[in-house]
This record gives structure tokens, sequence and C-alpha cells, in this order.
């Protein structure tokens, strides 16, 4: 629909948005997976899963009893939204592969910025969902979408996109934005699990039950909902407990891993 402003004689375009969509999602695994159960459970369609993986995008439409391909020469054109989610290295690859003319095309990364898909069509964009994700998750966790499109239809169908299954926590948002928010993401999961994985061989060898600390895992993330971090931090580096920072060190020295990162995490605690 176009209308005229009489004041500076500029033709506006405003596009009318389904609220449910055809979409094909281009990808197998974690992210593919996970959101296509989100659309659906949102009312949207899939059309059709592309990946190279034919047996994994055979598994997925087989879930979503739709269609499945492993050649982009027999990609579904009928979408209206097409979804990249692949791993961040393999994007320009699959850019290569794909002509969609006038459709939306978006990817799933936070740090690849949206330019990177110009080639394809002239409405494009980034659609990252700022959640580890696994394919086996029989439950679908709350996944805030962060958006971008590069012109105003592709703003408003992956902004509507993203409303109808991230509700309040769908945000649009530029590159620079993601990146950032990327880096503290990679701080507070993956960072935080490699220091699970460590304390867990640590108990392990040491012959302690690591499931004994699960209680005060969940309790020290689910006050984050409540609280700054910074304002409930304790232990023996905040008290400058130098006898007991020593006790641990020693009984640290067989595993040196773990040693470090406790002797810098100490330091970086005392320095605040």
């Amino acid at each position: 629909m176009c209308k005229e402003d009489p004041d500076h004689q500029i033709t506006l375009i405003s596009y009318e948005v389904n609220l449910f969509m055809d979409l094909v999602l281009i990808g197998s695994g974690n992210v593919a997976a996970v959101l296509g159960r989100k659309f659906i459970s949102a009312g949207h369609k899939i059309l059709q899963v592309v990946s190279r993986n034919a047996p994994a995008a055979s598994e997925l439409a087989d879930e979503w009893d739709t269609f499945s391909t492993n050649y982009f020469s027999a990609i579904n054109t009928k979408a209206e939204v097409y979804i990249i989610a692949v791993p961040d290295e393999s994007i320009p690859e699959v850019t290569k592969e794909l002509n969609l003319p006038g459709k939306v095309v978006a990817h799933t990364a936070a740090s690849v910025p949206m330019e990177v898909l110009s080639a394809i069509s002239t409405h494009y964009g980034v659609f990252y969902p700022l959640q580890s994700l696994r394919k086996e998750m029989t439950s679908l966790p709350d996944i805030p979408i962060f958006y971008e499109g590069n012109d105003e239809l592709s703003k408003k169908k992956l902004g509507t996109l993203a409303k109808s299954i991230a509700r309040e926590h769908s945000v649009e948002s530029g590159n620079n934005e993601r990146l950032k928010l990327h880096v503290a993401a990679v701080t507070v999961s993956n960072f935080t699990n490699h220091l699970y994985a460590l304390a867990e061989e640590y108990c392990h060898k040491e012959g302690i039950d690591f499931s004994q600390l699960l209680p005060l895992i969940e309790e020290t993330a689910n006050r984050l909902k409540f609280v700054s971090p910074g304002k409930v931090q304790t232990g023996p580096a905040l008290r400058h407990d130098r006898e007991t920072i020593r006790k641990h060190l020693a009984l640290l020295e067989s595993h040196p891993r773990l040693k470090k990162i406790y002797e810098l995490f100490t330091q970086s605690i005392q320095d605040n």
C-alpha cells in the first residue's frame, strides 16, 4: 500500500505482514531444530528443511510433517521468510548457493553482519536467538530474539516472527549491539559451563559427588533474577581470607588447569 507525503512528495510504502508465515529453514542442527519447533508452536508453517546433511534434514522434516532436500537447486521458492541456521563459518558458502529475489532472508549468527546476505535478496537481515540450544530439547526454552533488517519489509517480517516466539523478549538491534551481547553470552554461558566441567572433573578425581553441588548452582543462578551479581559475591577471595585460599591452592596442585583459573578469579575478585 502506497501513499504520498504532501509536504515532501516522498512515496512511503507500508507493508502488510501475515501473522502466520510460510518458512524455509536452511540448516538441520541445534538452532534449526529448536527454532523450527518454536515456529510451529507459534502457528507458522515450515515448507521445507534444506541441509547438506540429508539424514538430519529428513529427520526434522519427518518430525514436522514437511519436506526436505540437500540440494539448494531444489529449494522451495514459495516461502515468505528463509532462515539460515548454520554455523557462522558456513554462512558465506551457503550464500553462494542461494538466489531468492523478493524474499526475506536472515541468518542466525550474532557476530556476522547482515550484509553478507545482500547478494541473495534485496530484503535481508539477522534473526539471532540469545540462548544455548540443543536439538534434543523436549521442552522449548524462552529464547530472546534480537533481529535486524535492511529495509521496512525485512524489519516487519522478522519483527513479527520474533514476537511470535519471543513475546516480550524480541528486540531490534544492530550488529554492534549483538556482538557485545555475544561476548557477554559467552561469558555467562560457555565460560560458566567450562567451570562446571572443571569442577566435575575435580570431584570425580577426588571422589566427591558433583551432584551435591547442584542446589548451590541452581540457587546462584536463580537469585540473579532479583539482585545484581556484584552485590551477592561471597567467598574467601572477597574476604581476603589468605589461609583458606592457601589451603585451596594446596589441594589444587594436582589439578593445574583449575588451579590456574582459581588464582585468576581470586585476583580478579580482590582487584574489584
